[in-house]
């Protein structure tokens, strides 16, 4: 068993052990207020996000206030993460109350909880993911013993890329063996690899998709958006605890409104919402994107309300066929109704957690 599959399954059973404190604490203390049938207000919401582009909702919406005013009186708390299996273990830990985050952490989270941990509640990102490689491989064939990085064994990009090398006849195992040798790589690792033509090609999102091509000359093999029916599939969506949802309800609404504002933000406010989501960036970072690199994610990527929760069902059927996942029921992953009662009062079109 390599080193990183062992971090994984030890964040899985600290997961799995603190989901029980969910039941006993909820986040009380953190939270304020007291229980009330789930009439009364937070004093605090505690939201995680990344510092990735592909967060830009998370990102415009601290940048600009919009959740801190539609939260009003309850105060706003955020903590950045790096990747999807922090983000669940603080969420089951009581350490925040919401987060942005990718499909397959969520998915994870839901298994590990037993569908007692989590519920999602909105869309925030379709699109900008795929396959770039260096000039030479023009198919499939011509991946077989050439070397592929991804962000992590088992996350999102990591399951597209084997569930696709698999529907093309290819093989990939865990430990970097097959036709194929699959390397899970951090962003920064991956990104030079590439460059210095220690591995072959990278499935990634924006924007180190956008960032192989334009500072590396890679080519696109696969553009992800091209294996889904009208190119959308899920890449960020937005989760929160179970017991801060049945007690907050009014709470988490209001976090849903200052979301929907970030988007209408996005759809009006282009050029404004990539300077926005920078600067945040920047802040959080220290580096923004460089221009480029920046508008050509913010045109790769959709960002959108509608969870596309059929491509969630795809992705945990994926994840299982390709040995990632244990079977799981996902039915209750989803609880729209907030955000459907949001959108129908603004006039614009409910959203579905229809698995097809």
């Amino acid at each position: 068993m390599s080193s990183r599959t062992s971090r994984a399954l030890a964040v899985a059973a600290t997961a799995l052990l603190s989901v029980s404190l969910l039941a006993a604490c909820g986040g009380d203390d953190e939270a304020g207020g007291s229980s009330s049938g789930g009439s009364a207000e937070a004093a605090s919401l505690r939201l995680g996000y990344f510092p990735n582009i592909t967060h830009t909702p998370a990102l415009i919406g601290v940048n600009k206030g919009f959740f801190q005013t539609s939260l009003g009186n309850t105060k706003l708390e955020t903590k950045t993460f790096n990747a999807g299996p922090a983000a669940i273990e603080a969420l089951f830990s009581g350490a925040i109350d919401a987060t942005y985050i990718g499909p397959n952490p969520a998915i994870n989270g839901w298994s590990q909880s037993k569908g007692t941990g989590l519920k999602i509640i909105a869309g925030s990102t379709s699109g900008g993911a795929g396959l770039v490689v260096k000039e030479g491989i023009n198919t499939a064939a011509d991946l077989k013993g050439k070397k592929i990085a991804t962000p992590q064994l088992g996350n999102t990009q990591d399951v597209a890329l084997r569930a696709w090398l698999k529907e093309n006849g290819l093989n990939a195992d865990q430990q970097g063996g097959g036709d194929v040798s699959v390397l899970p790589q951090d962003n920064a690792t991956a990104l030079q690899a590439f460059a210095q033509g220690a591995i072959d090609g990278a499935w990634v999102p924006e924007p180190n998709y956008s960032r192989l091509i334009l500072e590396s000359k890679g080519k696109v093999l696969v553009d992800e958006k091209d294996l889904w029916p009208s190119g959308l599939f899920v890449t960020t969506h937005l989760i929160v605890t179970q017991e801060f949802l049945k007690k907050y309800p009014a709470t988490v609404k209001k976090l849903l409104q200052g979301h929907l504002e970030s988007l209408d933000y996005i759809e009006k406010n282009n050029a404004e919402a990539q300077t926005a989501a920078n600067a945040q960036l920047e802040a959080l970072s220290g580096k923004p994107l460089k221009d480029d690199v920046l508008k050509a994610s913010f045109k790769n990527l959709t960002f959108t309300a509608d969870p596309v929760a059929s491509s969630l069902f795809t992705s945990a059927k994926h994840a299982e066929e390709v040995g990632l996942l244990k079977p799981v029921d996902l039915k209750g992953i989803y609880d729209l109704g907030p955000l459907n009662e949001l959108l129908k009062a603004a006039g614009k079109p409910e959203v579905s957690d229809a698995a097809a």
